[in-house]
């Protein structure tokens, strides 16, 4: 039986709607991902805010944090940053994006602000509890920690972090030696490989040169 391309974009139209449905409310929420997040490590989260609105964009995104030595914001067109420390620990504890005039995430679209930081706490999951505001006043507290297999209504950015590596790092970008990832023994062997390298091509080199001479006098001769 014929199917006409018409009734199939209409199938797959379908096919789309349905699955739009059925996670609507979930990729409406406002997530973080930081692949290969560790316990103890610095890492960069990406804090993914999508506008619910369909009247209003979102002009501000304040997100907590756990008290973290360093917090450092990837520059945005549009958007300023600033982050909020306690005075006695000097530990970031939220960073807040706010949009310049006449600049918002609109209906429908969504935005990624992204921060390096840590060491990440000692913990198995970590929220960063977040707050959006939209150009016509209204704010949405992300802040619902998920209890159970029931997901709240709007709750907060959360990530599960991995074992911290042996290392002591958590997939840090920490580098030794001279140059990245090499150590002053690695570049002291290579050093004299190079050496040894060098005068075994002079030791071949003047074999070759003596075989040529035992030649030419074979042939005079």
């Amino acid at each position: 039986m014929k199917t006409s391309p018409t009734r199939a974009l209409v199938g797959a139209g379908a096919t789309a709607v349905l699955m739009l449905a059925g996670s609507g409310l979930a990729s409406a929420h406002v997530t973080v991902v930081a692949p290969g997040a560790e316990q103890g490590g610095y890492t960069v989260l990406t804090f993914r805010v999508p506008t619910e609105s369909d009247t209003a964009g979102t002009t501000a995104v304040s997100v907590g944090l756990p008290g973290l030595k360093s917090a450092r914001t990837e520059p945005l067109p549009g958007w300023s940053a600033t982050i909020e420390k306690d005075p006695d620990t000097q530990l970031a504890t939220a960073v807040t994006w706010t949009a310049d005039p006449g600049v918002a995430v609109g209906p429908g679209e969504f935005q990624q602000f992204v921060l390096s930081a840590g060491p990440l706490p000692d913990e198995a999951e970590v929220s960063f509890p977040a707050v959006q505001t939209y150009s016509d006043g209204e704010v949405v507290a992300w802040d619902q920690l998920t209890t159970g297999d029931t997901e709240p209504e709007r709750p907060a950015p959360s990530l599960t972090l991995a074992a911290s590596s042996s290392d002591g790092h958590g997939g840090g970008a920490h580098t030794t030696g001279t140059d990245a990832g090499t150590t002053s023994d690695e570049s002291g062997t290579d050093v004299t490989a190079r050496w040894l390298g060098g005068i075994g091509l002079v030791l071949g080199a003047l074999g070759v040169a003596l075989g040529l001479g035992a030649v030419i006098r074979g042939r005079r001769s």
